[in-house]
């Protein structure tokens, strides 16, 4: 079976298609969402989503999170001997996912469609097929997030004739893609964004300016104080999600040590106050939505619907803005959260010719221009650095193009042709993706042609051929091949090396989220529900060390019970039962 997996910044989900349609699959805590962060305990274990969140409020040194930012890049993040790229960390999450799917539907899971978003460049989508490589899994499809989004409404409101907007502001990415809905066919006319802006950017400006109130620099702090901004960075996302209902809500600002006691001093924040504090970002969302709307030659008045995805589109200020903009109230029927998981299982079925999809047809754009490096005469000068693009931005994929250009000097037998990727006149201001060498050029005057054609496939990996038009001799370059990237012997390295990770079984995963959501909640107590608590997570761990199943079990529910009382995750209200909330 082929799977969809949104691999998010923050959250990661895997679904897949059955006869009633796409339906995600529970992790071993009995949740949709893994929280996209990984620990490595003081025994060299991994703690991975859930349980890893909750010990990156007390460890954070031994916790990483946000790492699909890093995709593309040479960026590590190590903690004792053990280093990961983010190319690894994400595989131990599509890993992960992927040993839920089989446990859910009894079957191994070996093929899955993986979202990116829109914004993603070439590094970034190879990096992510060779995560899923790594993780056991072969990525039958890269799959752009508001593509995906589409899909799923698509799939769920046929027949219509309708251009969509998909506004897709995630944990850490800012997508918006422009889509023409034709009855069973979706055809995607343009997208932009950027790859640095979402929910966790809403949080950082919150933490900011709650130590600013303080007297502290956030900058300071996270150099210094580690454990006091993991902590206090855990109470302003609650807070960011709570004012999604709420008219105030105040935030506990944590000791130099990260602990929280009636004593700490408390800020209150108002909705209207974070709505102003944020403003920033939402502007930084606006330069992409115009380019997309202009890219497909469209105004804010030919959009029938906005569609928002992704968690941080719960704030009310978000909807504000769009209400602002387009002049009327988005759609929310699909779980911003799970739609792009839900999509990715449609075009996972799309793939698999599964009957329930059959009618469907989806088209998909190049998010970036493409092309290579040339030189120009200017006054007598030769000039390199010149930009020629090849294939432009939101060109329907898969295509190729061909563009012919000619040596500059006379008896010429080599070109380089590198390989780039942006919007700027000159390459040193975009994306270099490689560069290959052309030789062999028969000797003659200046002016030798040699035809450059660009194939741009589903998955946005690029092949880049070059000709020499007189002898016909072919140079090729797979960008996918370029050496930032991982070559099939590191890949094969990964793997070995992810087999030999140690990981907590999945029903000792249920006991050690509780430990830790406990021994996290213990130092916010006040002295006497400490006592309590010690008391239970005493009598719970005298079970572990028994290892007696059903003792275990009762002194579980104990405990679980006695937290649930006390302690409101992320998405949830607090204890007061008069008060709901959205998240």
């Amino acid at each position: 079976m082929i799977v969809g997996i949104d691999l998010g910044t923050t959250h990661s989900l895997v679904a897949c298609l059955n006869e009633d349609g796409p339906k995600l699959i529970p992790n071993s805590l009995g949740e949709t969402l893994t929280p996209s962060v990984i620990g490595l305990d003081e025994k060299g274990k991994l703690l991975i989503g859930r349980i890893a969140q909750e010990y990156m409020v007390t460890a954070p040194d031994r916790c990483v999170a946000m790492f699909k930012r890093q995709m593309g890049t040479e960026w590590k993040w190590g903690v004792d001997q053990t280093v990961f790229t983010a190319v690894e960390l994400s595989a131990i999450i599509l890993k992960t996912l992927k040993g839920e799917a089989e446990e859910y539907l009894g079957e191994a899971v070996t093929e899955a469609v993986i979202t990116v978003p829109a914004y993603f460049n070439e590094h970034q989508r190879t990096d992510t097929i060779r995560a899923g490589e790594i993780a056991g899994l072969k990525v039958t499809r890269i799959v752009n997030e508001p593509t995906a989004a589409a899909l799923a409404y698509g799939l769920q409101e046929q027949d219509q004739e309708r251009i969509l907007l998909v506004y897709d502001l995630g944990g850490g990415t800012f997508d918006v893609s422009i889509v023409d809905q034709l009855d069973d066919a979706l055809e995607i006319r343009s997208s932009a964004g950027e790859t640095f802006l979402g929910g966790e950017d809403f949080t950082s400006t919150l933490a900011s300016r709650v130590l600013e109130s303080q007297g502290m620099v956030y900058e300071h702090v996270e150099m210094k104080e580690p454990e006091r901004l993991s902590r206090l960075r855990r109470e302003c996302e609650i807070a960011k999600r709570q004012l999604s209902s709420k008219s105030s809500f105040t935030v506990r600002v944590p000791d130099e040590n990260g602990e929280i006691s009636d004593n700490n001093p408390k800020f209150e924040i108002t909705q209207e106050q974070f709505s102003k504090w944020t403003s920033h970002l939402l502007g930084r969302a606006e330069l992409p939505l115009r380019k997309a709307l202009g890219d497909a030659g469209l105004k804010r008045g030919d959009i029938d619907e906005v569609i928002l995805v992704g968690g941080a589109t719960r704030m009310p200020t978000v909807v504000s803005r769009i209400v602002e903009i387009f002049g009327k109230e988005p759609l929310r029927r699909i779980n911003p959260d799970e739609v792009v998981a839900l999509g990715a299982a449609v075009q996972a079925g799309l793939i698999d010719r599964h009957e329930s999809v059959d009618d469907m047809v989806v088209t998909d754009v190049a998010p970036f221009t493409l092309g290579v490096e040339t030189t120009r005469e200017l006054a007598g000068d030769y000039h390199p650095g010149y930009f020629m693009p090849i294939i432009n931005r939101n060109t329907t994929i898969p295509v190729s193009r061909a563009q012919t250009v000619e040596t500059l000097h006379p008896n010429q037998t080599e070109v380089k042709v590198a390989i780039y990727q942006g919007e700027n006149r000159k390459t040193d201001q975009n994306l270099f993706l490689g560069e290959f060498k052309v030789k062999n050029i028969p000797r003659g005057p200046a002016g030798q042609e040699i035809e450059i054609r660009f194939t741009y496939d589903l998955n946005g990996v690029l092949e880049v051929e070059a000709m020499v038009l007189e002898t016909k001799d072919k140079f090729q370059h797979v960008v996918t091949r370029y050496a930032r990237g991982m070559n099939q012997q590191q890949v094969n390295q990964a793997i070995q090396a992810m087999a030999e990770l140690k990981t907590h079984p999945r029903e000792e995963s249920l006991n050690r989220y509780l430990l830790k959501r406990s021994e996290r909640l213990y130092s916010e107590l006040p002295l006497i529900e400490r006592e309590h608590l010690d008391i239970i997570l005493r009598g719970f761990e005298e079970a572990l060390e028994i290892q007696d199943d059903e003792l275990i079990a009762r002194h579980r529910s104990v405990l679980q019970e006695y937290v649930d009382r006390f302690d409101f995750q992320d998405g949830e209200d607090d204890p007061q039962p008069e008060q709901s909330d959205e998240w």
